[in-house]
């Protein structure tokens, strides 16, 4: 259809082939017709943009939060075979998982931390690879190599002078879930355990004298209750405590082969005391018999070797009891034995 002169362009309207206008409908389906292609290019670029951004960026924020969002539960500890620059670990955990999701981890190495120096790991583990169910039992089975002596002397203190301890569980490792694309995500967990707290109820229940000492020198026998609030069993070796009566050395003791486990540990002592000032604190100055003793810890040997983070922790707790010597010495003319209590 010829335009008429003088019309401007932009004044002549499409029509149809009957000569009628042509709506939008009528253009839209031209259009389309004509550029189909570039709007499925559109389409499917778009899709695989959104698509992408699920799998490569927020799957794996998904999966970061969801591993953040899990717990670890220390069930039980075992450490064993100690020597001064490693010991063996047994331990079982559950990992709670709160997630819908249900991934597979791979195995690991994990660094260990006391909450108070989280970036002074003093020991590495390897943790297994685990199928995050809504509950999950780990176990951990290996020899630890000490790395940082001072950051392991740390944790033996707090552990034992602390009614709980923080540990740092750091690590980095692979997650699986589905069909979907590996990806890495960060383990930094911060546990908190039941510390031995001082030893509080530590009681020396039973005890004899002996005025004439045996063959190692010990010349007061006795069973000692040493309470375990924790989850831990720790092999000790031979320790040995120091004894004091107003800041007035008067003897050791020993408990042989300490093995502390959960709950109360009835152990067998043996001490060499010096029998003379013992005698002379109840006649001048402690008349009723009742002697109060100051106990400080000394050493852990172990297979001969000397145990320095126990040294150390054990070295900077005091227990004060208050002994029975009176009952004892009466003993010797035929009563019965002493025992102790807390003050």
């Amino acid at each position: 259809m010829e335009q008429e002169k003088g019309i401007p362009q932009s004044h002549v309207q499409e029509v149809d082939a009957e000569g009628r206008k042509q709506g939008f409908g009528a253009k839209l389906k031209a259009h389309l017709r004509k550029w189909w292609w570039l709007h499925l290019i559109f389409f499917i670029a778009s899709t695989l943009i959104i698509v992408l951004c699920l799998v490569y960026v927020a799957f794996p924020r998904i999966s970061q939060n969801g591993v953040n969002d899990s717990t670890l539960e220390i069930q039980s500890l075992t450490l064993s075979n100690p020597t001064p620059n490693s010991f063996h670990l047994e331990q079982t955990a559950k990992l709670k998982n709160p997630s819908r999701y249900h991934p597979n981890l791979d195995r690991f190495n994990a660094s260990l931390a006391v909450g108070s120096s989280p970036n002074k790991p003093y020991a590495y583990v390897e943790l297994p690879a685990v199928h995050a169910t809504k509950e999950t039992t780990t176990h951990v089975d290996q020899e630890v190599q000490i790395t940082d002596m001072d950051a392991f002397i740390d944790y033996n203190t707090q552990l034992l002078t602390k009614d709980s301890v923080n540990l740092v569980v750091k690590g980095r490792t692979k997650l699986h879930e589905m069909r979907l694309p590996t990806t890495t995500i960060d383990y930094h967990k911060t546990i908190t355990m039941r510390g031995l707290n001082g030893l509080a109820g530590f009681n020396v229940t039973s005890f004899s004298i002996k005025l004439v000492p045996e063959p190692d020198g010990a010349n007061m026998i006795g069973t000692v209750l040493i309470p375990n609030p924790s989850v831990m069993t720790i092999t000790m070796g031979n320790v040995t405590f120091n004894n004091y009566v107003d800041d007035e050395f008067i003897g050791t003791s020993l408990l042989s082969d300490l093995i502390l486990k959960p709950g109360d540990n009835m152990v067998p002592m043996r001490s060499t005391v010096n029998q003379t000032i013992v005698i002379e604190k109840v006649t001048r100055t402690y008349k009723d018999g009742i002697l109060p003793i100051d106990i400080v810890g000394n050493s852990s040997v172990y297979n001969g070797q000397h145990l320095e983070y126990f040294d150390k922790a054990l070295q900077s707790n005091k227990q004060h009891i208050k002994l029975n010597v009176g009952a004892a010495l009466g003993a010797l003319g035929g009563g019965g034995g002493g025992g102790g209590s807390r003050s």
